[in-house]
């Protein structure tokens, strides 16, 4: 399976960590046969067959880590290749990013009529810090919303998920409606929930990680900045190096908040 090109022949690669690494998203728009890459070996392997990549970085803002990591494995992979090779483009989004859309989802569900359940945020257990990032994240979608409830659920399997959905419904929720907080699917739901449905949709998500890649290009062009210079992560934070640059419309509505 063939990853997408841009129009300068480069082709695009995506790296994804624990916001990612499930998601059911695979091929073309998102590169590789295994959609997304680890950013150690998974992306080092592939960029043995690349004369040329652009790698950016699948994280909503709670994977400070997986930048870096990927930078690593690029600058690696380019010892031996000529300047402007390899290019690391801007993560996909921050965590500012990730409310917003969040939000936006949120919305939609309201628009529905009058809603008196709870928004239960579902993501896979990452590690202490991301998952703390997350309640932190919960809190800023509820406030301005007329939603009682925005829960978490720090769910890997369909059990976790159940026992989100079951304390929901005994704070006084009539409905809880399940929203990915991350590309990984939730697991089934269970009685008592609804599936929102993805966070992004794959036309969204193909072009808003088309946009970084490109983004990248055009640095490289105009300022000849590969972006691997890049410290290594010591604890967490909102952005890695560069906050991306502003994002445009996209088939599936605005993916810029904030």
């Amino acid at each position: 399976m063939t990853p997408p090109s841009l129009p300068s022949g480069r082709d695009v690669l995506a790296v994804g960590g624990h916001e990612a690494a499930a998601s059911p998203l695979r091929g073309p728009p998102l590169g590789g046969p295994a959609g997304i890459l680890s950013p150690g070996r998974g992306l080092a392997a592939a960029l043995r067959t690349h004369p040329s990549a652009v790698a950016v970085p699948v994280t909503l803002g709670r994977d400070p880590g997986l930048a870096p990591a990927a930078a690593q494995a690029l600058a690696w992979a380019a010892r031996d290749r000529p300047p402007g090779s390899f290019l690391l483009a801007d993560p996909l989004g921050t965590v500012t990013h990730l409310v917003g859309w969040l939000r936006s989802k949120v919305t939609g569900i309201l628009r529905g009529g009058d809603f008196t359940g709870a928004v239960l945020l579902v993501a896979p257990p990452a590690d202490p810090e991301a998952d703390a990032e997350l309640f932190k994240v919960a809190r800023l979608v509820w406030q301005y919303l007329p939603v009682r409830w925005v829960e978490v659920a720090l769910a890997g399997d369909e059990s976790a998920l159940a026992e989100g959905v079951d304390r929901c419904l005994r704070l006084g929720a009539d409905e809880v409606v399940v929203v990915p907080a991350s590309l990984v699917p939730p697991p089934a739901c269970p009685p008592g929930g609804r599936d929102a449905g993805p966070l992004l949709g794959p036309a969204a998500l193909a072009a808003l990680i088309a946009e970084r890649a490109t983004q990248a290009e055009r640095r490289w062009e105009r300022d000849g900045d590969d972006g691997l210079r890049m410290k290594p992560h010591h604890g967490h934070g909102h952005t890695l190096g560069r906050t991306p640059e502003p994002t445009t419309e996209t088939p599936e509505g605005t993916l810029t908040h904030g």
